[in-house]
């Protein structure tokens, strides 16, 4: 007894099936940063991150002082009392008080808002003038 099994829906299906997974996948990705990287601002009060993918919650920013004027052996400040909150692919971040005149170290890790929550992470530094 022979049976006949029609290929090519069955090749369509298992193409279909592998192109699924590389979008489900897709880990969140820096796109835009307010202050951006390597900027010099003034004082600012809110800092925005808008990445390519939605966001969960558990996203964030840790945010650290690594340079002051005047102050040559200034080590690393921790800045500490901001909020970060999360709304589709935007992270703000709203901070008690204008940053001081100096170098930030921004370092964020951003969590898709998919069922397998890929993490994706970086840092990039900007000056307040």
């Amino acid at each position: 007894m022979r049976f006949s099994v029609p290929v090519v829906p069955i090749l369509a299906a298992v193409l279909a099936a592998g192109a699924l997974p590389s979008a489900a996948l897709a880990r969140p990705a820096l796109v835009k940063a307010v202050p951006a990287a390597d900027a010099a601002v003034t004082r600012p009060t809110t800092l925005t991150l808008t990445f390519s993918e939605e966001l969960a919650p558990v996203s964030g920013i840790d945010l650290v002082m690594t340079a002051m004027p005047g102050m040559a052996d200034h080590k690393p400040m921790p800045i500490k009392g901001f909020t970060a909150k999360t709304s589709g692919k935007v992270l703000t971040v709203a901070l008690p008080r204008p940053l001081p005149v100096g170098t930030y170290r921004l370092s964020w890790h951003a969590v898709g808002n998919t069922a397998d929550q890929d993490r994706a992470e970086g840092s990039y530094s900007f000056k307040v003038r």
